[in-house]
């Protein structure tokens, strides 16, 4: 790359910076006040590229900037009714089911999308009065790119003269260090939120209006663009709107560097920079969370002084619970009898068994450890792989291969967990995800070894267990040992000591506890099983793929834990099962399925804020005290 290629590429960078930031600064302003983890932000960035090309395509030409305001101005009021219409229904609630909730409203934005515009791409017009390029160093480069670096600094401008020179902004920044002290104030914290989920939807809405005339409409720019959105986020600091500019400006650059630098040959190897591409902001972002874990420009949070009754300690299973234990576990043997005549009963049964598995073990650092995990599909991964590796290169038994490949993934917790352990909250949550990305990003490039973005096929169990029903009772005598031992775990002294550093880590230091050292240790736990949870499945489905380790996976193993319940030891059996039934049976009803599946996951939200399960511990504990009574 000579220099005129270099300059080129690095105003490249600054015009994918603006876009990034616009989505950055508009999180990080509701990230920072309502210290909701708003999974749809993404949402809304693809809805302002809809909205516009549909404003842009209905008006005609001589309207298109008017439309790219109109739809930021759209989105934005969409986000203040997503906002009063239930997301402040659920404020008192636990701030991992708020999560559930913005999860939800992504299913339902994607299908509405869908049927609003369909399936098909949609490239918008050209921006009049800026469809040419200009000569630099002897390169063209776009007119509207010129336009877009010009863009982010203005609005970095603007924001900063809102959140110095008025009131608004004045209550904002006091919000994002301590929004207790401001509802003590007197300040009606209810219509401050509204605001300002409103003016980062509209953030948002204005960031994917803005790259109209660059790339097509299409319905994955929701996850694809909340991934850069949380990285700009947590690098630059929560809250902070110069540390979303800077984080953005940062990634932006390094991207367009490595695509500029393309494949290159160091001693004798070749590499192909343009790949890190897919990874690049998650290496970036685990750089500065190891370095700095506050991010670049953020500040510790203030801890909140809302934060709810104490949990009630775990109990031992009572006489009830153990036989409906038993029952159930007859009632899984007998079932192979039972379905004889729909084998895809027994296929859906594994499944279920092997998401079990995955939301327990997830469930034993969430809940009990207090350490939440963004990115627990990559042990899910590293098992699965591991398995299929063992079987196909190293040539070893399926027996053997099942019982090591596990060990793969404990290997992956226990290095990544080291750095994990040192962060907390939120920021602990984006490090899991940094690494989980790393993890897929190696397995969806490495062809060789991996098989690539195709994975590994032929990966299936030993003859003896080639029906299925012999190995539906393979899974779930594995997956019943496994449950019951971290149940076991649990009401250990370890179990005792791990969750008395996560309610109180003062005094658990001052008594003696080794509070990293627990959390690590319950870190490789938590992958030993989940590894084995991936093997399982891996085996049952004869292939394995990069989807295993990807976001969608560690999403869906949160919506486990969190449909069933964080305060109890039955809640991610239970929300496992239903989600993954859910998702089963209304994929097969209708083509819009992930709006009723998150029109479902919102009424249960609403309905049983503590979970499925933990609903039902509360109903059982009230009637044992008026019993009492």
């Amino acid at each position: 790359m000579d220099f005129s290629g270099f300059i080129v590429q690095l105003l490249n960078g600054l015009a994918g910076a603006s876009s990034l930031f616009l989505v950055g600064a508009g999180l990080s302003l509701i990230f920072g006040v309502t210290r909701i983890v708003n999974f749809a932000h993404g949402s809304f960035y693809m809805l302002g590229i809809y909205i516009a090309y549909a404003l842009a395509d209905k008006l005609g030409s001589a309207w298109f900037w008017p439309s790219l305001l109109l739809a930021a101005l759209a989105v934005g009021a969409i986000g203040a009714l997503v906002e009063t219409t239930l997301l402040r229904r659920i404020y008192k609630a636990p701030e991992l089911f708020q999560l559930l909730a913005t999860f939800a409203l992504v299913l339902v934005i994607k299908d509405a999308a869908l049927w609003l515009w369909g399936p098909e791409d949609l490239l918008g017009p050209r921006a009049p009065g800026l469809t040419g390029s200009i000569d630099i160093l002897g390169r063209r480069f776009p007119t509207y790119d010129l336009f877009l670096i010009v863009i982010g600094p203005v609005v970095l401008g603007l924001l900063w003269l809102l959140l110095t020179r008025t009131r608004f902004g004045t209550l904002v920044r006091a919000a994002t260090q301590d929004r207790e002290m401001v509802g003590a104030l007197g300040v009606n914290q209810a219509w401050l939120f509204t605001a300002v989920f409103a003016l980062g939807a509209m953030l948002a809405g204005l960031g994917g209006a803005l790259q109209l005339p660059r790339e097509p409409a299409n319905l994955g720019l929701d996850l694809l663009t909340i991934g850069d959105a949380f990285v700009v986020v947590v690098v630059g600091g929560m809250g902070s709107i110069p540390g979303a500019y800077v984080a953005a400006l940062l990634i932006a650059e390094i991207k367009a560097l490595c695509i500029g630098i393309g494949n290159v040959e160091l001693f004798g190897i070749a590499f192909s920079f343009s790949k890190l591409t897919l990874v690049a902001e998650f290496l970036v972002m685990a750089i500065v969370l190891v370095v700095r874990p506050w991010g670049l420009f953020g500040r510790p949070q203030a801890s909140s002084r809302n934060a709810g009754p104490p949990e009630a300690p775990l109990r031992p299973a009572g006489q009830g619970l153990k036989i409906a234990g038993v029952a159930l576990l007859l009632v899984l043997l007998a079932m192979p009898a039972a379905t004889v005549d729909s084998p895809y009963l027994t296929v859906l049964a594994i499944d279920l068994l092997t998401a079990a598995l995955f939301a327990a073990s997830l469930h034993f650092i969430m809940g009990p450890a207090g350490m939440h995990s963004f990115g627990h599909a990559a042990y899910f991964g590293l098992g699965a792989y591991g398995a299929a590796l063992l079987v196909r290169s190293a040539g070893l038994p399926m027996e053997l291969s099942l019982m090591l490949a596990p060990l793969a993934a404990a290997a992956g917790a226990l290095l990544f967990g080291w750095f994990c352990v040192r962060l907390s909250g939120v920021y602990l949550a984006m490090l899991t995800l940094a690494f989980a990305q790393i993890v897929w990003s190696i397995c969806y490039q490495w062809d060789d070894f991996t098989g690539g973005s195709n994975g590994l096929t032929g990966v299936w169990p030993a003859e003896w267990l080639s029906d299925k029903v012999h190995y539906y009772y393979l899974t779930l005598v594995l997956v019943a040992a496994a449950v019951m031992a971290l149940r076991r775990i649990l009401f250990s002294p370890f179990g005792y000591a791990m969750r008395a550093g996560r309610d109180s880590p003062l005094r658990a230091d001052a008594i003696g506890i080794d509070v990293k050292r627990m959390q690590w240790a319950a870190f490789v736990v938590a992958g030993l099983f989940a590894g084995l949870s991936g093997a399982l499945y891996a085996f049952s489905k004869g292939s394995i793929s990069p989807d295993a380790l990807a976001v969608g996976r560690s999403v869906d193993g949160l919506v486990m834990v969190l449909l069933g319940g964080l305060q109890t030891l039955s809640g991610p059996i239970v929300g496992a099962v239903t989600f993954t039934w859910l998702q089963d049976t209304v994929a097969r009803s209708t083509d819009y399925w992930r709006a009723l599946l998150g029109g479902i996951i919102l009424l249960l939200v609403l309905a049983f804020p503590q979970g499925i399960a933990g609903f039902v511990r509360q109903l059982a504990d009230s009637r044992r005290k008026e019993t009492v009574a």
